[in-house]
């Protein structure tokens, strides 16, 4: 198979395999650091304990992409 017969096949699969297969590609481009992973982990798992507790609220995406743009116009 070449390279334009496996981007066909690929990019005929459904959405959640084409998903699987650009993560697998982008991880074999720049593989995860297995120390970084874990700090990752534990901080995604403090948030989420944070927002679960009510100590910290989310605040929705428009919001802080507003922020964002009235900081650093375009």
């Amino acid at each position: 198979m070449n390279t334009k017969e496996l981007i066909a096949e690929a990019t005929s699969l459904p959405i959640e395999e084409r998903a699987m297969v650009a993560d697998c590609i982008l991880r074999s481009l720049n593989p995860p650091e297995p120390e970084i992973e874990k700090k990752w982990a534990c901080v995604a798992k403090h948030r989420l304990a944070e927002l679960r507790s009510g100590k910290s609220h989310p605040v929705p995406a428009d919001e802080v992409f507003a922020k964002i743009w009235k900081r650093f116009p375009a």
